[in-house]
């Protein structure tokens, strides 16, 4: 009987190294592929290392390939224009769709080879209307399903997860027993292309504009100080304002056009509805036909999530009514609707 052939994406972590062994214990014939996105001065690391070491462990094929143009485009130029917008990206969400997905799986169709699988801890689950949704992982703690909601309906149906149905310890166990050298090594926390977090730095490289400085205000425009650069800020921000008000002051509203940054109480940061737009369906056809439906969504990657009711208001919009006004509603992040453990769809916060 021939091997049914997959390509897997390989960080050089833990997770994807176990999936790897994972599909080659369960017999299939496997492909290991570093995706390298930056340049290792810039990434801090060089990811290729790691992955190739585990490849020759398990006893599988390696190869790197090179994706810095399509990562540059779709993650790094959006990552920068979204802040210089006042808002806050997520670019996780934006990787997965176009690089860790779109590019991968395209290499892998010119090799002849029709699958790809990841590390991510989410399933993959084909529903009863037909279509194709990512599904709650076994690791509630460790559950990726939040960022992986804009994948398309192809991506989906040529997708694994093989860690989906593990804890996380239980992956490191499996490590440790198969004897993969990384089962030890700790998993990422930065954003991949900014090691060191300064986001403004990289900002300022990447697109060589200087940010001016402007005003903070209060929701009536009175000036209450001066502010970095609006890409420092983001809604529901604390920290690093300094500013001496009183009463702890929080970034309520981030104002572009003019420069301003809004400065308020915790209780002007909380909202019931939650517009989003660059809608992705996933385990419906349309976002529309949950109408009038209580839904269960997220707002933020670590959202315990509450509950709301729909409106389609536009042919890419839709406003989620919560049934508990939220706190830090943040232009930029993902809402992300759910139903019996698995994704509906969701959009992009406007």
């Amino acid at each position: 009987m021939k091997k049914e052939k997959v390509v897997i994406g390989m960080s050089g972590g833990v997770d994807s190294s176990v999936a790897a062994w994972l599909l080659k214990e369960e017999g299939y014939d496997v492909t290991g592929v570093t995706m390298i996105t930056c340049d290792e001065a810039q990434c801090g690391n060089d990811p290729s290392r790691d992955a190739r070491i585990v490849a020759e462990e398990i006893g599988i094929p390696h190869y790197t390939v090179d994706f810095r143009d399509a990562f540059s485009t779709f993650v790094m130029d959006y990552f920068c224009n979204e802040y210089l917008n006042g808002r806050t990206p997520n670019p996780c969400v934006v990787c997965n769709r176009h690089v860790k997905w779109e590019a991968l799986l395209g290499w892998a169709k010119s090799q002849g080879i029709h699958y790809v699988a990841t590390g991510h801890y989410a399933k993959i689950r084909q529903l009863e209307n037909g279509r194709y949704a990512v599904a709650n992982a076994a690791s509630s703690g460790k559950d990726q399903t939040y960022a992986l909601y804009n994948l398309t309906q192809d991506q989906l149906a040529h997708t694994w997860m093989p860690v989906g149905n593990y804890e996380k310890d239980d992956v490191r166990k499996i490590a440790e027993k198969a004897g993969l050298s990384v089962a030890g090594k700790a998993d990422s926390q930065d954003i991949c292309f900014i090691p060191d977090g300064d986001y403004a730095a990289f900002i300022r490289e990447k697109t060589g504009q200087e940010i001016p400085k402007g005003n903070f205000v209060d929701r009536d425009g009175k000036i209450l100080g001066k502010h970095k650069g609006i890409i420092h800020y983001t809604i529901g921000q604390r920290k690093g304002l300094g500013l001496s008000l009183g009463h702890p002051a929080f970034v309520t509203e981030i104002r572009p056009e003019t420069n301003e940054v809004v400065i308020g109480k915790d209780e002007d940061l909380r909202t019931e509805t939650v517009c989003a737009h660059y809608l992705n369906a996933m385990g419906v056809p349309d976002l529309g036909d949950l109408e009038g439906r209580r839904i269960f969504a997220k707002i933020r990657y670590n959202h315990k999530g509450d509950w709301c009711t729909v409106k389609k208001t536009g042919d890419d919009e839709i406003a989620c009514t919560f049934e508990i006004p939220q706190r830090a509603v943040t232009p930029g992040q993902a809402l992300v609707l759910y139903e019996d453990g698995f994704v509906l769809g969701g959009g992009r916060i406007r």
